[in-house]
C-alpha cells in the first residue's frame, strides 16, 4: 500500500493519463529511490538539524581504523551533543539505513549507502571553500569516471554547458569594449585556467583510450573545441587592455587617467555620486520613444480628456560656416621609439632579455606604458604607428606559474615574469 501510495502521489504531478513509468528521463531516479530516501533522511528539515546529523555522520565514518561505534563510545565522542538530540539523530539515521545496528556486537557502523551519501558529500566538501569550484568539481568527477571506466555521460552534459556559460561570458566582455569588464573576465579566466590545463589533459586520455559510445565522443570533441578557445582569450584580453590603455585620456598633468577616475566612482555610494551630479546637469533630453502600455495610457488619456498640452519641440541651431581645419600628424610618445630601439637588437641575440629588464624605467606610467605594447609584438597588420615594433622577430613568453619579478625600482615593485625571445626560424 505504501508503494501505490507514492506511485499516486507521484503520478499527481503530471498529465491525466500520463503513466511515471513510461517516462524515460525519469526512470534512473526510480531506479535510485534507495539512495535519493538516504539524501532526503539527511537533509530534511531545517538548517541547524540537517548539520548536526552531517556532523554525526562524518564523525561516525571518518574512523577507519575501527568502523564499529558502541553506544557508549558514541556518548563519550559527542560530549558536546545534548544526549537527548543525539539519540533522536542516531534514531533518524538509523531508521533511514544510513546507520546498521548489530545486535550481536551491540554496535553502530556506516551503512553503504551511508558511505556513498559521506562520499559525495567529502567531494562537495572539497571544493566548497575554492572559486569557481564548478569547474573543478566537474573536472573531478569525469576523471574519476574515467578512471573506473565509468564515465557518466551527464557530467560530460554539463561540464559542456559551463564551458559555453564562460565563452559566453568572456565573448561578452570583449564586445563590450569595457575595460572593467575585461579585467574582470581576465581575472576569471586566470581563476580556471588549471582547471582547464586539467581538463585538456583529461580530455585527451579519454579521447586516446576511447569512449564508450558516439554521443560520449562527440561531447568530448566539443568540450575540447571550448576548452581550447577559451584559452585564447588570454591574448584577446591583453591586446584589447593594450588598446583600450593606448586611448586612455589623462586629465590635468598630475597623471590621472580616466580609467583611474572611474575606478575610484565604482568606489561611492548612491548618494555621493547623486552630490557629485548636483549643479552639473541642466539639460533634459526629450523622450523619442515609450513602452507600449505607456503609450496606450498616454493615447487614452488625450482621447478621453482631449487634453493637449503645448508641445515643446527642439530646433538645432542654424548651419554656419567654419574653416577648414587639417589633421596635424601626431608625434608617437618617445617610449615606443626607445623600446623599438632597445628590442631591434635583441633578434640578433642568442639569449632573451627578461620583460622587466625592458619594461621597468623612468616613471610608473611610462613603464606602464611600454608594458601594454608587448601584445603587439609579431602583429604587423596592426596600428600603422606600431608597425616598426610589430614587425620585430621576437616572441613574448610568460611564465608558467604566476610568480612576479620584485624589481622595486623606478615606482615598480612588482612585474609579471616573462621573457622576450628571438623568434626561431624554421
Amino acid at each position: 500500500m505504501a508503494n501505490a501510495g507514492e506511485r499516486l502521489d507521484l503520478a499527481e504531478f503530471f498529465a491525466r493519463g500520463v503513466e511515471p513509468a513510461d517516462i524515460a528521463p525519469l526512470y534512473p531516479l526510480l531506479g535510485a529511490r534507495g539512495l535519493i530516501a538516504a539524501c532526503i533522511a539527511v537533509f530534511r528539515g531545517g538548517e541547524a538539524e540537517v548539520i548536526v546529523r552531517l556532523l554525526v555522520l562524518r564523525e561516525i565514518g571518518a574512523r577507519a581504523d575501527n568502523p564499529s561505534w558502541s553506544p557508549r563510545e558514541l556518548e563519550m565522542h559527542f560530549g558536546f551533543i545534548d544526549l537527548v538530540k543525539l539519540e533522536t539523530v542516531l534514531k533518524r539515521l538509523r531508521e533511514h539505513e544510513l546507520l546498521v545496528w548489530d545486535t550481536e556486537k551491540r554496535s553502530y557502523q556506516i551503512s553503504p549507502t551511508g558511505r556513498m551519501v559521506l562520499a559525495a558529500l567529502s567531494t562537495l566538501l572539497q571544493f566548497a571553500a575554492e572559486d569557481d569550484a564548478e569547474l573543478g568539481y566537474l573536472t573531478a568527477q569525469i576523471a574519476a569516471g574515467g578512471a573506473t571506466g565509468r564515465i557518466s555521460p551527464e557530467n560530460l552534459q554539463h561540464l559542456l554547458a559551463r564551458l559555453a556559460e564562460l565563452e559566453d561570458e568572456f565573448s561578452s566582455a570583449v564586445a563590450s569594449g569595457s575595460e572593467f569588464r575585461l579585467q574582470a573576465a581576465q581575472s576569471k579566466l586566470a581563476s580556471v585556467w588549471q582547471w582547464m590545463e586539467k581538463g585538456t589533459e583529461i580530455m585527451r586520455e579519454l579521447t586516446a583510450d576511447g569512449l564508450p559510445d558516439d554521443a560520449s565522443w562527440r561531447l568530448a570533441q566539443e568540450i575540447g573545441a571550448r576548452q581550447s578557445r577559451i584559452m585564447r582569450m588570454t591574448g584577446v584580453f591583453q591586446r584589447e587592455l593594450a588598446a583600450i590603455a593606448r586611448q586612455r585620456v589623462h586629465l590635468s598633468q598630475g597623471g590621472l587617467t580616466s580609467s583611474e577616475l572611474a575606478a575610484w566612482l565604482k568606489t561611492r555610494d548612491i548618494d555621493q555620486l547623486a552630490d557629485f551630479a548636483a549643479g552639473t546637469t541642466h539639460l533634459v533630453p526629450e523622450i523619442s520613444f515609450v513602452l507600449a502600455d505607456v503609450m496606450a495610457d498616454v493615447a487614452e488619456f488625450e482621447l478621453l480628456e482631449r487634453q493637449r498640452p503645448e508641445h515643446r519641440r527642439s530646433t538645432l541651431p542654424a548651419a554656419v560656416d567654419a574653416e577648414n581645419t587639417r589633421e596635424i600628424p601626431r608625434e608617437p610618445p618617445p617610449e615606443l621609439a626607445a623600446l623599438t630601439r632597445l628590442l631591434a637588437g635583441l633578434a640578433e641575440r642568442d639569449d632573451g632579455l627578461a620583460v622587466s629588464d625592458a619594461i621597468v624605467g623612468d616613471r610608473y606610467r611610462a613603464a606602464a606604458y611600454r608594458f601594454s605594447l608587448l601584445p603587439f609584438l609579431g602583429d604587423p597588420a596592426g596600428d600603422p604607428e606600431l608597425a616598426a615594433f610589430g614587425t620585430l622577430p621576437l616572441s613574448l613568453r610568460w611564465a608558467d606559474d604566476e610568480t612576479l619579478d620584485t624589481p622595486q625600482r623606478n615606482e615598480v615593485a612588482a612585474i609579471s615574469r616573462g621573457a622576450i625571445l628571438p623568434r626561431q626560424t624554421p
